[in-house]
C-alpha cells in the first residue's frame, strides 16, 4: 500500500511561523512534523510515499529530495496553488495507482501506529477513517459514530458517538469515480459525505495521542507536552 501526505496548505492560522515555511516543516522537539509522519510509515512498512506540494513546496522538496535518506521513495504532485484536500488527492490519483492508499494530514501530531492501516481491506467500501474524540476546539466534531458505521449529524435518530476526523484514513481511488475532470479544486468531503450518506465508509476510534496542529498556541502546546514526557 502506498502512503500519502497531504503538504500542500498555506497555513494562513500558523502566521507567522509560516511566512516563510511551510507548515510541515515546523518542529516539534527540534524535528519537523513531517519527519515524525515519514519515520512512522517507514516504521509501519510503507516505502512509497505521495506528497503534494503548493505554498512554499520548494522547500520540503529541498529538505526531503527522494526520500532516500529514509529509506522511502518519494513521489511529489506538484499544484501551483492548493487544490484542497480533495483536489489534491485527486490530482495524485496517477501517482497513487488503483489501490487503496493511506491518507495522512502533513499537520497532525499522532502515535497512531499505521501498520493497523497498512493492510486495511476496505470490503467494498469506499473508504475507512480513523477518528478521535472532539477536542476542545471542535467541540460539535464531524460525525456520528455507531460502531463501526459513520454517519453525517443530523441524518436520523443516531445513538452514536459524535467524533472528530483525525486527518488519518484509508481510501479507494474509487472515491473518486465520477468527479468533473476539468473540476480541480475541492473539499474532501464533496466526494466523502455521499460515500458516507451510501453507507460506504467505516471508521474506527483512536484515543491514543492526537494533535491538529491549527494554531501557533497548539503548536507550542504539543512541544510543551512532549517535553514533559521525554522528562520521565
Amino acid at each position: 500500500m502506498k502512503a500519502m501526505i497531504l503538504a500542500a496548505g498555506m497555513g494562513e492560522r500558523m502566521r507567522p511561523l509560516t511566512d516563510n515555511c511551510p507548515k510541515p516543516l515546523l518542529e516539534v522537539q527540534g524535528k519537523p512534523l513531517l519527519q515524525y509522519h515519514l519515520e512512522h510509515l517507514k516504521e509501519a512498512g510503507f516505502t512509497e510515499i505521495v506528497i503534494n506540494l503548493a505554498y512554499l513546496g520548494e522547500k520540503i522538496r529541498v529538505w526531503l529530495g527522494n526520500g532516500e535518506r529514509f529509506g522511502l521513495r518519494v513521489l511529489y504532485s506538484e499544484e501551483g496553488e492548493p487544490l484542497e484536500t480533495g483536489g489534491g488527492i485527486y490530482r495524485a490519483l496517477s501517482l497513487l495507482g488503483s489501490e487503496p492508499f493511506l491518507l495522512v494530514n502533513g499537520d497532525v501530531w499522532t502515535d497512531y501506529p499505521f501498520e493497523l492501516l497498512a493492510a486495511h481491506h476496505l470490503q467494498n467500501r469506499l473508504a475507512h477513517l480513523v477518528v478521535v474524540d472532539n477536542p476542545l476546539h471542535h467541540p460539535m466534531g464531524d460525525f456520528v459514530l455507531e460502531q463501526r458505521n459513520l454517519h453525517l449529524p443530523g441524518s436520523g435518530d443516531r445513538a452514536g458517538l459524535s467524533v472528530t476526523y483525525s486527518g488519518i484514513g484509508v481510501f479507494s481511488p474509487a472515491l473518486f469515480v465520477g468527479v468533473d475532470r476539468e473540476k480541480k479544486r475541492f473539499p474532501l468531503r464533496d466526494v466523502l459525505f455521499p460515500a458516507i450518506t451510501a453507507e460506504l465508509v467505516t471508521a474506527e476510534m483512536y484515543r491514543g495521542v492526537w494533535s491538529d496542529i491549527g494554531t501557533p498556541e497548539r503548536l507550542a502546546a504539543l512541544d510543551k507536552s512532549l517535553s514533559f514526557a521525554s522528562a520521565f
